[in-house]
């Protein structure tokens, strides 16, 4: 059965190479890496992504389009704006594969998605089995369009759809952590399966202590948690009673704050813990959590139960570090798909 999920945020141009040297020129984002992820894993198991985002109408712009449909993805929810262009990063890898990015993103077209009295995905948002977004995809939309994005996931959760939230913090994108907190906790509780990394949720809450951070995090309101401890085991908790997080209507409860109290929360299953996967060498850390996301969430959809996706997620994400880039070529992840 066919499963159609839309994914919104931001793809821009990417630099790589040496500065002031030989650089070549491609393209990513977090939630467009998510979306390759996903179509590649959940291609056979009948799962179409749509990426929803707004280029301009410039070469480079049609250059990306191209590139995306030869990745599988649907670019119907795309809008194209006259005098705008792609943002743009240039990624710095050291010895170790981490990496460091500077941004030229602030007139980017993605930021005006929702200027617009109706957009392609609030026109269609009724063909879709599930919506996912970033902590990115709000940083990067003014307040107008963030409530906007809002309304359309509460729409999704009403519908008995699904709203994945991933909590990718990046805190220059952010005036303050106070409104940071504000947009994650709306997020937070309009999702109903929540992928948290435990290192920027310590980041965004202003923990010392990632255990404090991690215990802080099993008491969000997504019925569907999954938290992300690097090489530590993955946390998963999920529903008893479904293999999709699907309850209706937002979770009443804020996002606690620091110092509150944490605990279990009522009505869904224990918590389990999916392994990870040893890496002899990581080349490039760019998109370990993008391409998790796209494993776990491409599982999931197709049946397997929470475990076995977020395993499988990192299967995704070990194999995607010891590659270079962003999107890694599809052949090198062909038993993975």
């Amino acid at each position: 059965m066919t499963k159609r999920v839309a994914v919104i945020g931001e793809c821009m141009l990417e630099l790589k190479g040496e500065a002031f040297g030989a650089m070549t020129l491609g393209y990513g984002g977090d939630t467009f890496n998510t979306a390759v992820y996903l179509r590649r894993c959940g291609k056979a198991a009948g799962i179409e992504v749509a990426y929803a985002t707004a280029l301009g109408e410039d070469s480079l712009s049609d250059g990306l389009l191209e590139r995306w449909r030869e990745q599988g993805i649907d670019t119907r929810l795309v809008r194209r704006l006259p005098g705008r262009m792609p943002g743009l990063y240039m990624i710095e890898v050291d010895p170790g594969g981490e990496r460091s990015f500077h941004y030229w993103r602030e007139s980017a077209a993605a930021r005006a998605y929702f200027e617009d009295p109706v957009t392609p995905l609030e026109e269609r948002i009724e063909e879709f089995d599930a919506l996912y977004l970033s902590g990115i995809t709000l940083a990067i939309l003014p307040e107008a369009g963030r409530d906007r994005l809002f309304a359309l996931m509460a729409k999704m959760r009403e519908r008995g759809g699904l709203v994945v939230f991933d909590n990718n913090f990046r805190p220059r994108l952010w005036g303050s952590r106070t409104d940071a907190r504000a947009a994650f906790e709306r997020a937070f509780s309009l999702a109903n399966i929540a992928l948290v990394t435990a290192d920027d949720h310590q980041a965004l809450m202003a923990f010392t202590d990632i255990e404090a951070a991690i215990a802080h995090a099993r008491a969000l309101p997504p019925a569907e948690l999954i938290i992300k401890r690097g090489a530590a085991s993955t946390l998963v908790r999920a529903l008893e009673q479904s293999r999709f997080a699907t309850a209706a209507g937002p979770h009443p409860h804020p996002l606690p704050q620091a110092g509150e109290g944490v605990g279990e929360t009522v009505g869904v299953g224990a918590w389990s813990e999916a392994p990870t996967q040893r890496v002899e060498r990581v080349v490039d850390t760019t998109a370990a959590g993008d391409s998790f996301a796209g494993g776990y969430l491409a599982r999931r959809l197709s049946g397997h139960d929470a475990v076995s996706a977020a395993t499988h997620g990192n299967r995704v994400a070990a194999r995607v570090i010891g590659y270079p880039g962003a999107i890694i070529p599809v052949d090198a992840m062909a038993d993975l798909v």
